[in-house]
């Protein structure tokens, strides 16, 4: 699948399909931590009105993926070093469990899809698009959690993946550990031999391998061109 941009919802653009299009592009590292999301500009990308630009706004300021700051309007977020920790000390905790779960219920159409996201991985990063290499890693996780038939941890596994990728952004200091993927073909074939014991072992190793790529200190600059950002080609 093709990137996501604002030029392809465009025409059809709803709140709902606006809180999409830019959560993919947080995701994908598009739109930057901090960014300023103004809505004037976000109404003229999309055209649509600013009352359906602020409702999507509000919907990823839920999912605190965007910070909506008063009298300053919204900005996608920047987790501090604090909330970065935190959210990885309870993926750690959720998603091995969430592991165990899956390898119990697993069916080969959902190897085959755990499969298949691994191979669109490997093309993303084999064309230098490290952010859509991430985006399809967190649907990797979000599958097994899906697989699991645990909804509530489910969702609140699909809001701190959102949340990684900020942080990610942010705090990344080992970009060769998107690269590292012998870790999840592992995960198939744990889950794949419906082993839950050694799923929730491999998943652990995982993450807590994905926490120590975390450079917490500073935050690095922000650039600012939102339509470039989106678009992918420079104001006219």
């Amino acid at each position: 699948m093709t990137l996501t941009t604002a030029k392809s919802v465009a025409a059809n653009a709803t709140a709902n399909t606006i809180a999409q299009a830019l959560s993919r592009a947080i995701h994908e590292h598009r739109l930057a931590p901090g960014t300023k999301l103004g809505e004037d500009e976000l109404s003229d990308i999309y055209g649509v009105s600013r009352t359906i630009v602020r409702t999507a706004l509000q919907s990823l300021a839920h999912q605190q993926i965007v910070e909506i700051k008063r009298n300053r309007g919204a900005f996608v977020a920047q987790p501090s070093l604090a909330k970065a920790q935190e959210v990885f000390e309870v993926r750690e905790l959720l998603e091995p469990r969430t592991a165990r779960a899956a390898a119990l219920h697993a069916t080969p159409a959902d190897i085959a899809l755990l499969k298949d996201h691994i191979t669109q991985e490997h093309a993303a990063m084999d064309a230098g698009e490290s952010g859509r290499a991430l985006y399809l890693s967190g649907k990797f996780h979000l599958e097994i959690a899906r697989m699991a038939k645990q909804q509530t941890i489910a969702d609140i596994i699909n809001v701190l993946i959102a949340r990684s990728s900020l942080i990610i952004a942010l705090y990344w200091r080992r970009e060769s550990a998107l690269c590292e993927s012998q870790a999840h073909h592992a995960l198939i074939n744990a889950i794949g031999d419906n082993n839950g014991a050694l799923s929730e072992e491999l998943m652990q190793s995982h993450l807590v391998d994905l926490h120590s790529a975390l450079n917490l200190k500073e935050l690095p600059a922000v650039e600012q061109d939102l339509r470039a950002m989106l678009l992918g080609d420079a104001k006219p």
